[in-house]
């Protein structure tokens, strides 16, 4: 194929970019699981795009094309957060055709460059990516002509081809070319609900949502159990609980709460258990009560926010106690993290703002003076054969609220 002549295309008005191209993360290596993945990511788009704008959605060659009905700009930031993706961008359509791609390019190359101040520089690449192999010249090659044909006239652009300020996209598929300047970065990860469903013992902290989000990352479908324990906790700090859940509900199709009243449980442990147990005791009790929940409403595991070493109920020895209680996998996504990792990961997901807000958890309540460290198997069960266990359980799960969850 000969390419035309090198001389600038026409000036065009450039119009709103019409679709997105997403482009997934590790989804592409699922082999001939795929297309499942493929489905509930579609599905999981479609959701999060619905209070911005309907869409359809395209599927092509690894990619998904998406076609808003309007709101292209907004519904391509919302959609990056959807797991599954790895990147997102608007772009703008024109025929797999040089004449037609150059006039679009230095359209779209125009619009990025009209906020520039006067007389500054910004360092720039043309990179196209060369999907179908029909058209007859390879990417490389292409690049160069193309940046011949458009930047004559433009002041200002400094070539740099590793880390450049602006790169300007094309890629050449089967059913035409899309160019674009924009990469919004997504998640990666796996489409929520492709893995099953956990239930995430989730606090005022700045731990357990964190946790929550990781496996939903993983693919995941995460609901959500709190313990509130009225009178000695007031509702404040259960309305900060379901607020943690309304903001990590933004990241999956649908969310669910269950509170859980807790106080007896406290009690009961306070004036029959050795002191020192007390909250490994509390902790044992909290996996009971979860597991019960998840096998009624078809959860598969729990997760929890247990960072192996950061409080005294997280060593190895209480964890293993904690552990034992439990009916079912217990998955802990922090179990290597410092604190500094989760509180970053907080602050990008937005749930951290929220956690540092100064309110009691029912942790909080009767603590013991000096926590046992390691705790032995065998002191709980003892302590715990003095004690109503099943009757504790099951009067807990005769006051248990659940709430759905709206995201904010």
């Amino acid at each position: 194929m000969s390419l035309p002549e090198r001389s600038p295309p026409a000036p065009t008005v450039l119009p709103e970019p019409e679709r997105i191209l997403v482009r997934y993360g590790e989804l592409a290596l699922k082999g001939g699981n795929r297309r499942r993945f493929e489905t509930v990511l579609c599905r999981n788009i479609q959701h999060a795009a619905r209070p911005v704008a309907p869409l359809a959605i395209e599927r092509t060659q690894g990619r998904l094309v998406l076609v808003p009905a309007r709101r292209v700009r907004e519904v391509a930031r919302r959609v990056r957060d959807v797991f599954g993706i790895k990147s997102v961008s608007p772009v703008w359509s024109a025929p797999a055709e040089p004449e037609a791609i150059a006039t679009l390019a230095r359209a779209v190359l125009d619009e990025a460059l009209a906020e520039r101040r006067p007389g500054e520089t910004t360092t720039f690449r043309i990179l196209t990516k060369r999907a179908d192999k029909r058209f007859p010249v390879t990417s490389g090659a292409f690049d160069l002509w193309l940046a011949e044909r458009i930047l004559p006239g433009i002041e200002g652009l400094k070539i740099r081809l590793d880390d450049p300020e602006l790169t300007l996209g094309v890629e050449l598929r089967a059913e035409g070319a899309y160019v674009f300047v924009d990469r919004l970065q997504g998640h990666g990860g796996l489409p929520v609900g492709t893995l099953g469903r956990a239930l995430c013992l989730l606090s005022g902290g700045i731990d357990s949502p964190v946790a929550a989000w990781m496996a939903m990352k993983r693919g995941l479908g995460v609901g959500f159990v709190t313990f509130h324990s009225y009178p000695f906790i007031g509702e404040s700090s259960k309305r900060k609980v379901l607020g943690l859940a309304r903001a990590l509900a933004r990241w999956q199709p649908s969310s669910r709460a269950y509170v859980v009243p807790f106080a007896e449980v406290q009690t009961a442990i306070r004036d029959g258990a050795p002191e020192s147990y007390r909250t490994v005791l509390y902790r044992r009790m909290m996996q009971r009560i979860a597991t019960r929940i998840a096998e009624t409403y078809d959860y598969d595991a729990l997760v929890t926010g247990d960072s192996l070493g950061q409080v005294a109920s997280q060593t190895l020895q209480n964890i293993e106690c904690i552990s034992a209680a439990a009916g079912m996998t217990v998955l802990r996504p922090l179990i290597g993290f410092d604190k500094d990792e989760t509180i970053a990961v907080a602050r990008r997901i937005g749930t951290f703002d929220l956690s540092n807000e100064q309110e009691p958890d029912c942790c909080s309540v009767f603590l013991p003076r000096k926590p046992v460290i390691r705790g032995k198997l065998a002191v709980c069960a003892a302590a715990e054969a003095a004690l109503d266990v099943a009757g504790l359980v099951e009067r807990a799960l005769a006051g248990l609220e659940i709430v759905p969850i709206e995201a904010e």
